[in-house]
């Protein structure tokens, strides 16, 4: 259903549209832990160790993938907050020129260079074979991947979060039953479960073209549609870039990290493996906030309400901090026994690694909730740069810590990493948003002073029009 965010209490309508990308969120990290779970039960810690190990390398390129279609569908968004229908259509063809080129490159990069890649990354000769097959598979699923995000986020740009929901839930539960049956009935291994994941999302693809092609009659593309504008095309890429290469340089930092994690063997990589689903499961509500506060600023950017993005954004911190306060009680209480659930070969050692980990990163949750609403609020607003620079700033420290700590102190300097990362990342974003907000407001109080006084014929505006803002 098409939901307009620029009208009704921002407040009742953050929640309404966070609360279905939390359920999806968590389903969708059930959908990955699900994965985790019955390799390591039903064939090794090994096996967990070697997903574990590789899974960084697609996590770059679906980072940047999700960066990119994220960029997209902001221009989207905006066109629909700006009631432009027309803008919306032409919005979606350049976004799916955009995509396709996209993910035939990257896929065509990550299977050409993949055995290099898991060389770099220390990924230890035990588990090299399990790694290779089970990234080659995944390699595959990329262009599938990256079509259900673009999709997805179309319905998400005119205000409809519950559907993707839907498609979530189904794609959950057949990963779950297609990775039962590929790995316990036809003991295809680790590439059983890359096979469950294609199979499953090629379907809540499909079933996403269907739903728009029904329910969005706004999206139903005409031949017209299809022309393709240059200028047009370079408005999506002034966000989509920019929103690529952090996305980027946020899955780079990880890497690294992964890559030192990777030199202290497979009991490490497993417990590390554990913790970072365990904590990526907890934080799902900060995430739903910061994805609902991205549409929500689009939509109203566009219709240029800039005070009411404000009140969004005091709201959502409010909620963000609470929640960042609850799930990290949670996860210090719950989380070791957590990391037992995903093997049965699980040692006291391992436990006892991977709650290292969660005593140290819970403490820094607040900043990483205030990170994604400043960051996806600014992106919302079409604002790119500054998120880039947040990203480099988190780079640079998590890949200090990552590097530099570890060698001192060991596998802590991998636990300081993110924590370290999130605080300079924060700041960067708080203090940008700050600015940024503060300027809008200006911009858009002066543009509308001089259309008053145009209607009052005390000014002339260049070709009888309001002034650009900032002019």
């Amino acid at each position: 259903m098409i939901q307009d965010l620029t009208r009704g209490n921002p407040f009742s309508l953050i929640i309404k549209f966070a609360f279905p990308l939390l359920i999806g969120n968590l389903f969708q990290q059930l959908y990955q832990i699900s994965d985790i779970i019955i390799v390591g039960r039903l064939i090794s810690v090994e096996a967990l160790a070697a997903l574990g190990a590789s899974a960084p390398i697609f996590f770059v390129m679906l980072l940047v993938t999700l960066g990119f279609t994220g960029g997209l569908t902001v221009i989207t968004a905006q066109r629909f907050g700006a009631k432009d229908e027309e803008g919306v259509r032409s919005s979606v063809t350049h976004s799916l020129r955009a995509c396709l080129v996209l993910s035939l490159t990257f896929t065509a990069i990550l299977l050409i260079f993949l055995h290099p890649i898991l060389r770099w990354m220390n990924v230890p000769e035990n588990i090299m074979t399990d790694a290779y097959n089970f990234m080659f598979v995944l390699g595959l699923a990329l262009p599938v991947i990256v079509a259900y995000n673009l999709l997805s986020g179309f319905i998400r740009a005119l205000g409809d979060s519950k559907t993707p929901l839907y498609f979530l839930i189904a794609t959950t539960i057949v990963n779950i039953l297609l990775n039962l049956f590929l790995i316990a009935v036809c003991k295809l291994g680790v590439i059983g479960s890359a096979l469950g994941t294609l199979i499953s999302i090629t379907a809540s693809g499909i079933c996403c073209v269907l739903y728009i092609g029904k329910r969005f009659p706004i999206l139903r593309l005409h031949r017209e549609d299809w022309k393709y504008s240059r200028s047009f095309m370079k408005e999506h890429m002034n966000i989509a870039v920019p929103m690529a290469i952090q996305f980027s340089v946020l899955s780079l930092g990880l890497l690294i990290m992964q890559k030192v994690c990777n030199s202290f063997g497979s009991d490490t990589i497993a417990a590390f493996t554990a913790a970072l689903r365990i904590e990526q499961l907890a934080t799902q509500p900060l995430v739903a906030l910061g994805i609902a506060m991205a549409t929500f600023a689009a939509q109203n950017f566009g219709a240029g309400m800039i005070k009411r993005i404000r009140t969004g954004v005091f709201y959502s911190s409010i909620m963000s901090t609470s929640f960042s306060i609850f799930v990290a009680l949670l996860v210090r209480f719950v989380g070791e026994n957590m990391i037992t659930i995903f093997s049965d070969d699980v040692t006291e050692q391992i436990v006892d690694t991977g709650r290292q980990y969660l005593n140290i990163s819970t403490l820094f949750y607040i900043f990483l909730g205030q990170i994604f609403i400043f960051r996806n609020t600014l992106q919302g607003m079409g604002q790119s740069i500054i998120p880039l620079i947040a990203g480099f700033t988190e780079l640079f420290m998590r890949s200090f810590a990552a590097i530099w700590l570890a060698k001192h102190i060991g596998y802590l300097g991998i636990c300081w990493a993110s924590p370290i990362a999130w605080f300079g990342a924060g700041t960067v974003v708080t203090i940008g948003y700050i600015v940024t907000i503060r300027k809008m407001n200006r911009h858009f109080l002066q543009n509308n002073l001089k259309m008053a006084a145009h209607k009052m014929r005390l000014i002339k505006t260049k070709d009888n029009n309001v002034l650009p803002i900032g002019e």
